[in-house]
């Protein structure tokens, strides 16, 4: 059996895409890099679209926080739970066909948002709006291993999460401004043109590998299925990189899709403007942070769970300050908090650094799937949490929730940092002693001993 180093890849896992007569060439690999990552962003602008317009929607469509909470959860939840279906699909069809099937869906299910006027309608826009979003970042992650030199993967991927920000970024102040002036509908009818411009250029530039435009695998079997599935899982690397994932991600993913604009309006005073720019403050700070972390676990593979967790710490920390703060914490303190809570957005990518070189090549898109989805089931159970505990606190059916209220439902968040922590230290000490085993020098190489 191949043994596989679970922290630093020797030079065979560094060579992980696809063997062809002649390398990529650099102007056509970052032509089919700028559309697909457009499309990632696009689908992150989408996801994020909701978030400034949640007292909106409460109002357009009469529902409560829970109610209103449903729409992320759901969202959320096709998206989790198509990450491994995702990742199956994209091994046997390849990227091209996965990621256009993703924004024709996206397209149409933000239209569908837009002239949405009951809530059943709209929670059904929202469910094809999470199935769409779960069709596309797996595939550009495949795009890169295949288009770019294998040393590079590291900062490519955590450059393609920080450009995929962008639209969380014009799913923030510019989508204010466009629900005050130009209405509901007008607004995610705009948004949803964009999708057609995107699904054109991708079908006109993107290649699935240097040699060909689109790439099958082979028909796999349940059995084989299953079986690759539970070798993934079973390997420490992947359920560390998972747990990274989960820990890391979930507070910064709330607070831009959906809490993080009530909060700081009705948590903490501020006004819908000053909101709007927090909530982009906190894009700016993952942007700013990814290839910063994507160069550091290139230089120190070894260390990858070290930083992880101490982000984790200053995330936690952060939170109890604000949450601690008699009143409303002042705008400086906001300020480290929607930075210190976005840096957790590239560093939940790292997981997909340990899925990568923890897993042969055939087996990647189904492992990070398995991770990716980590991140959002934490997510999806925060958002659920939130909304529920708000309801408990507020009385009768007001939606007027008070800060108080908010204290008690963001330190939900407690019990899934804990949860985490544990793993993380858990699978930490599993994954070195698995590459002990497996290659006792390079183990030794790492962790300094040699």
């Amino acid at each position: 059996m191949r043994r596989i180093a679970c922290f630093r890849p020797r030079r065979a896992l560094w060579d992980d895409g696809p063997v062809t007569s002649r390398p990529p060439a650099a102007d056509r690999a970052g032509a089919i890099w700028v559309v697909a990552v457009g499309v990632y962003m696009l689908a992150v602008f989408h996801r994020s679209s909701l978030a400034v317009a949640g007292l909106a929607a409460t109002e357009r469509f009469d529902i409560s926080a829970s109610q209103l909470a449903t729409f992320t959860m759901l969202q959320l939840l096709v998206y989790a739970l198509m990450q491994i279906p995702v990742g199956l699909l994209v091994d046997r069809f390849g990227s091209r066909a996965v990621l256009a099937s993703g924004a024709v869906l996206l397209t149409g299910a933000q239209a569908g948002f837009a002239f949405a006027d009951t809530y059943p309608l709209a929670l059904l826009a929202r469910l094809f709006v999470g199935l769409g979003d779960a069709m596309t970042f797996i595939c550009v992650l495949r795009l890169v291993s295949t288009w770019f030199a294998p040393r590079r993967i590291p900062v490519m991927i955590q450059v393609t999460g920080l450009i995929g920000q962008l639209g969380a970024i014009t799913a923030a102040v510019p989508m204010t401004w466009a629900l005050s002036n130009l209405g509901w509908t007008k607004s995610y009818l705009v948004a949803a043109s964009l999708g057609i411009v995107m699904t054109a250029a991708l079908l006109l530039v993107v290649h699935d590998a240097p040699d060909a435009r689109n790439l099958r695998g082979p028909a796999m079997r349940p059995a084989a299925i299953r079986r690759s599935l539970a070798d993934s899982w079973s390997h420490p690397g992947t359920r560390l990189g998972f747990w990274m994932h989960f820990s890391t991600q979930f507070s910064a993913t709330v607070l831009g899709l959906l809490w993080g604009f009530p909060f700081l309006v009705k948590g903490e005073g501020l006004s819908e403007h000053a909101a709007g720019l927090l909530l982009t403050v906190m894009v700016v700070a993952m942007m700013a942070a990814g290839p910063l972390i994507g160069w550091r676990i290139t230089l120190l593979p070894w260390h990858r769970s070290t930083l992880v967790l101490s982000i984790l710490v200053a995330i936690v920390a952060v939170w109890t300050v604000v949450l601690a703060w008699p009143g409303e914490a002042p705008l400086p303190v906001l300020v480290v908090l929607v930075v210190v809570t976005g840096i957790g957005g590239p560093a939940s990518v790292i997981g997909f650094d340990l899925g990568r070189t923890s897993n042969p090549p055939h087996r990647l898109a189904s492992a990070t799937g398995i991770i990716n989805q980590a991140g959002f089931f934490a997510s999806l159970i925060l958002v659920i949490a939130i909304g529920l505990i708000l309801d408990w606190r507020t009385p009768g059916a007001s939606t007027d929730y008070s800060p108080d209220a908010f204290r008690w439902a963001m330190s939900f968040q407690y019990l899934l940092w804990a949860i985490g922590l544990v793993q993380i230290v858990r699978y930490r000490i599993k994954a070195r002693a698995r590459l002990r085993v497996d290659d006792p020098d390079e183990w030794a190489a790492q962790s300094g001993l040699i």
